[in-house]
């Protein structure tokens, strides 16, 4: 099933096995001009900025990271640096220049979680690398935090603000300059792209800095932070409050087959699909599920039916209503970032539970968590710092012809996806129509997909998550990267994207592939073909 014009390009199972594919020789000896001028970096004076490392990066062999191995694409010059803006902030850049074939690009990358760190945008670097881009990513100004442990931000709102909105500007700016500095004129094109406290960084570039980028490809973007926050906490606190209420990984995957037998019809799917199609038009009670008599894994218990209630509803307040997202039907599995990671704890605390800390002090006690009580007092400190993802405008950004592409697994179950979708309703409204805002920000939504990729449907390859499984083809049609760089430069709007999926772990074999429409268009079966067929299905706008 793999197309004939794309049997060369086969899908590496980690990062550091792509480079044998996908290295190219260089002409001549990069290390010597190169290496002058990469040397010559550790002199640069650019304002708020201290250059602590230039080194040139041979080709092979690859250089050891705290990312692992990090392909040889191209033999480049790393440089390591410190901004300090604003008073009180520091933000960790580092950035990778290629000794040769440099096409004019520059890239930024995201990260994730509380960041921390350089290592989740390495991914994306071997990604821009690789195309011959000069590609940087930040540690968004948190250090010593790191994704998935925030507590020493605790009474530091500054680097909850470099966090929430300015790091990525820093890093652009100084990646830019360094960049210039580096091959003796400025960047032709640049690119943004991150999935997760990543895709929220795309965004705000995207609201509040619209001259930065023109291209933003974003994943799973988090825009409401203190309610997100607040969702993983009544998630874990529904399974670990009582006894009996965690969901074991067998009574996982037996909601997740009864979700998916009852919703595939509802959500508009085909039967056989192991995923929900569109699971926001889906309701599911768990409580079909409920044991008549002794507990098993082929039933549920009256509080591992509450725990999935509260799963799907999402945090709630005394009244009984929703004040938030919950998780949709089909995304009840199990393993990384899936609904067992919601319910174990890291360090002793819920998931991503610092955020709590800082408001409330380290002595914070999740069990005492009450919707209506906290979330005031969390949103009256935080909001106006950490959730600008949520005001804003694309206008500007539109207006300088910037294209922005967001994409959102169906089954995620650390971003909403009805968070995507009522930021694109929002903008729609705010620029005068679906068609307006079509012309410069598209939404993908992706069913099956789990938070940033994997899941039991087809993927949605891109840079922006960090998976290092490439595309069937490096193209506009099966490759969102791809897409924006087309869009951007060509003109040619993504009327589709086709998603795939593997039948193996070394991605030789398509299962499956199914095209991703641009919201609000949803893609329909043409009633003969395969179904794991593309080319069986069209886009169509919804009549409801």
């Amino acid at each position: 099933m793999k197309p004939k014009h794309c049997l060369a390009l086969l899908a590496a199972s980690a990062i550091g096995a792509l480079a044998p594919h996908l290295a190219w020789a260089e002409a001549g000896d990069p290390l010597s001009d190169g290496g002058i001028r990469c040397a010559a970096m550790m002199r640069l004076k650019l304002a708020d900025t201290t250059i602590l490392s230039a080194a040139m990066v041979p080709a092979t062999p690859a250089e050891s990271t705290a990312a692992g191995d990090v392909p040889g694409y191209r033999s480049f010059c790393r440089v390591v640096a410190r901004v300090r803006a604003e008073p009180g902030s520091d933000v960790g850049v580092e950035l990778w220049l290629p000794a040769q074939g440099w096409n004019g690009v520059f890239h930024g990358n995201g990260s994730g979680g509380f960041g921390g760190n350089f290592v989740l945008g390495y991914p994306g670097m071997v990604e821009g690398l690789r195309r011959g881009f000069a590609t940087a990513t930040t540690d968004t100004g948190t250090a010593p935090a790191t994704p998935l442990e925030g507590e020493a931000l605790a009474g530091q709102p500054r680097k909850w603000r470099d966090w929430g909105r300015l790091s990525t500007h820093v890093m652009t700016v100084a990646g830019k300059a360094i960049t210039k500095a580096f091959y003796g004129k400025a960047p032709r094109k640049a690119y943004y792209t991150g999935c997760s406290t990543g895709g929220q960084m795309g965004l705000i570039e995207a609201l509040y800095y619209p001259g930065d980028y023109d291209g933003i490809l974003v994943g799973a973007p988090v825009m409401n932070r203190t309610w997100g926050h607040a969702a993983v906490l009544w998630d874990y606190a529904a399974a670990n409050r009582a006894p009996g209420h965690l969901l074991s990984d067998p009574k996982l995957k037996l909601l997740h087959k009864t979700a998916i037998a009852s919703c595939w019809r509802q959500g508009r799917g085909l039967a056989g699909d192991p995923f929900v199609s569109d699971p926001l038009r889906c309701t599911f009670d768990p409580q079909v599920l409920l044991c008549k008599g002794a507990a098993s894994d082929t039933c549920l218990t009256e509080g591992e039916v509450a725990t999935a209630r509260a799963f799907y509803a999402g945090p709630t307040g005394r009244d009984g209503k929703p004040a938030y997202f919950g998780w949709l039907p089909g995304s009840e599995m199990p393993g990384t970032f899936g609904w067992s990671f919601l319910q174990k704890p890291i360090n002793g605390q819920p998931p991503f539970g610092a955020l709590f800390q800082w408001v409330f002090g380290p002595d914070w006690d999740w069990r005492r968590f009450d919707v209506d009580r906290d979330m005031p007092i969390v949103d009256a400190r935080l909001d106006p710092i950490v959730n600008d993802a949520m005001r804003g405008s694309l206008e500007a950004f539109a207006a300088r012809g910037g294209k922005l592409i967001v994409f959102h697994g169906l089954a995620d179950t650390l971003v909403p996806p009805g968070q995507s979708v009522a930021f694109f309703d929002r903008h729609a409204e705010q620029m005068g129509g679906v068609a307006k805002l079509a012309g410069s920000a598209r939404l993908f939504l992706v069913p099956g997909m789990m938070h940033c990729g994997g899941g039991t449907g087809p993927v949605a390859f891109n840079t922006a998550s960090g998976i290092p499984q490439r595309p069937p083809c490096d193209d506009a049609q099966h490759d969102m990267f791809s897409a924006l760089i087309a869009w951007t430069e060509g003109g040619e709007a993504p009327a589709r994207i086709v998603a795939t999926r593997y039948s193996d772990d070394d991605g030789d074999v398509i299962a499956m592939q199914r095209p991703l429409c641009p919201y609000p268009a949803r893609t329909v079966y043409r009633g003969t073909g395969s179904t794991a067929a593309a080319n069986s299905f069209r886009c169509e706008l919804s009549q409801e």
